[in-house]
């Protein structure tokens, strides 16, 4: 099964956000196109829905941004690797905001956009991995 979803509100993202946690992306492939207000990021998707431990090839691409922003985060290393944990959203002045995705290590992608148009579309065949992500903290039982 392969995902194609289209996210124009707050909850359709929280449905993108779960899908794409724990996804991993390459710095070079975050790409902003300030002429056509977009951002897109190819990522290695976990398939948290799947039974068996995979991922696969997606893109998620972000219509109506305004500015990128990064903390936390070096854009200048284009073959490092980043984990990233969720997407929000908050409105800023209706229908605009910000989008947040926050990575693994404290850094942050903030984009300020016109109105929430996000597209997750799975691009490639499952691969199966023993690597699965952990989210257990030493703290809890």
């Amino acid at each position: 099964m392969t995902l194609r979803l289209l996210a124009q509100d707050s909850e359709d993202l929280k449905i993108i956000a779960s899908a794409v946690q724990d996804a991993i992306l390459r710095v070079g492939d975050v790409r902003f196109d300030p002429v056509g207000r977009s951002v897109t990021l190819r990522l290695s998707r976990f398939r948290h829905e799947s039974a068996n431990p995979s991922r696969l090839e997606a893109g998620l691409r972000f219509d109506g941004v305004m500015r990128l922003q990064s903390s936390g985060y070096d854009r200048t290393n284009s073959d490092a690797f980043a984990v990233l944990l969720d997407v929000t959203f908050e409105e800023t002045d209706a229908p605009a905001g910000q989008v947040t995705l926050t990575l693994a290590g404290g850094g942050a992608l903030r984009m300020d956009v016109e109105s929430l148009d996000v597209l997750l579309a799975d691009t490639g065949d499952a691969r199966g991995t023993r690597a699965t992500p952990n989210h257990d903290s030493p703290d809890t039982a």
